[in-house]
């Protein structure tokens, strides 16, 4: 059965003011069909389910409308302030399937590339976590499967027939089609500490590594040591696919040879970054976009040679517990991929899971340590201490793996801003002594 073609007000009167929509995390986000959301206001009960948008949506600041989210960013920030009723769903993104699965939305919703000449509707940038429930909605009459198609956005590949990321437009309920340029991200700014933390994280990965390279200063400065530094040979299992990866690709460095999984492409599961980067990605089949359970399953990881896993953190204790998403009682991301790939990093000793964070943050015009003696009641922890290996600072790195708590706690100390050591060493005394 063809789809009906609607414009995105048309699309938003299809929705009842009773529903559920649930959308996957970012790039995945259908711009035009959200905006049109918010121009109604007759909702008496709209639940969203999704994670990271990339908009500010008026829709969400509705008295009657919800937001069950999985992931912060910028805009869940803003919104929350403002008074929007958005509340953390607490789970990794391997987990947002299942968890969608819960909600059963009614509505699923997408954004992809135009249609191509085989009637396929190609997923982009993002497949995610919900490229099973957009099916199960297209399959189902009682649900209804809104796509949202922009000519501007890439045909990125897969790994055909075992994976895919197209859905045969047939299967489709209502189609939008949207002219606008897709949301791109900017390179986060650096400076002379970003620098040193990534030469610290640089000395970390040996020739023929697998690497998984997030978002920021810190990874991206990665990248670029790697791209300008002699050696190469590396493999891509990301869970992101960014600019910095880009660049390595560029230089030659990236061969996928020798990772022992999915060798002969970088695998990863969404992208986001510049115009230059969709571009390059349009039909380039060097790098394959899997389901979210595929390229973040601990277990796979760690099938990868030589994996070397590097995020971020915002602060650690003296035990290695990472707080990495949510500080001062303010959610600020999610936990995402973070924790599966810091575990997929510890089951070989060839392996490296790296947490790279700043020394010091300011707060209220004043220093103070990341590295702190105990975490404060009410924090958060993103990464237990057991699952904790490499914690990096622009003072050094430190292999926690197989250290007891007192020697944890020693090495902890050589991390820190030196005007916070002496504090944090009478704490340490008194670790693994009780």
């Amino acid at each position: 059965m063809s789809p009906i073609y609607c414009t995105p007000d048309e699309a938003a009167a299809l929705i009842r003011t009773r529903d559920t929509i649930g959308f996957g995390l970012g790039p995945a986000n259908p711009d035009a069909f959200f905006t049109a959301l918010g121009r109604r206001d007759d909702w008496e009960d709209l639940l969203f389910g999704g994670a990271l948008l990339l908009g500010f949506y008026p829709v969400l600041a509705h008295p009657n409308v919800t937001y069950r989210c999985g992931f912060f960013g910028p805009a869940e920030r803003m919104m929350l302030a403002q008074g929007a009723n958005i509340d953390l769903v607490p789970g990794g993104f391997r987990q947002m399937g299942p968890i969608l699965r819960r909600y059963a939305p009614r509505v699923m919703t997408a954004q992809a590339a135009a249609p191509d000449a085989d009637g396929m509707v190609n997923l982009s940038l993002a497949v995610g976590g919900s490229m099973k429930e957009l099916i199960m909605a297209g399959q189902d009459p009682e649900r209804l499967l809104v796509i949202e198609v922009n000519p501007h956005l890439p045909r990125t590949s897969s790994l055909p027939p075992e994976y895919t990321n197209t859905l045969p437009l047939d299967l489709v309920d209502v189609v939008i089609e949207n002219d606008a340029q897709p949301f791109t991200l900017p390179e986060a700014p650096t400076d002379e500490i970003d620098d040193a933390i990534a030469t610290q994280a640089r000395a970390y990965i040996t020739n023929g590594a697998t690497l998984q390279i997030g978002i920021g200063a810190v990874p991206n400065m990665v990248a670029s040591k790697l791209a300008e530094s002699p050696g190469g040979g590396y493999g891509v299992h990301s869970e992101m696919f960014t600019d910095g990866l880009m660049k390595l690709h560029q230089a030659g460095k990236v061969t996928n040879d020798a990772k022992g999984l999915f060798d002969g492409v970088s695998v990863t599961t969404f992208a986001l970054g510049s115009a230059e980067l969709y571009a390059w990605l349009d039909g380039n089949e060097q790098v394959a976009f899997l389901p979210v359970e595929v390229v973040n399953d601990p277990t796979e990881i760690a099938k990868n040679n030589a994996l070397v896993s590097i995020n971020g953190g915002l602060s650690v204790d003296l035990y290695g517990q990472v707080v990495a998403d949510h500080i001062d009682g303010k959610q600020i991301s999610g936990v995402g991929g973070h924790e599966d790939f810091v575990a997929g990093a510890e089951m070989r000793l060839d392996d490296h899971s790296l947490i790279c964070l700043r020394s010091t943050a300011v707060s209220k015009d004043a220093a103070r340590s990341r590295i702190v003696p105990l975490l404060p009641e009410g924090s958060v922890v993103s990464t237990p201490r057991h699952h904790v290996a490499v914690i990096v600072t622009e003072y050094g790195s430190a292999d926690l793996s197989g250290l007891t708590e007192r020697e944890r706690a020693e090495a902890m100390i050589g991390l820190a801003h030196p005007d916070f050591r002496d504090e944090l060493a009478a704490v340490a005394a008194t670790i693994g002594r009780h």
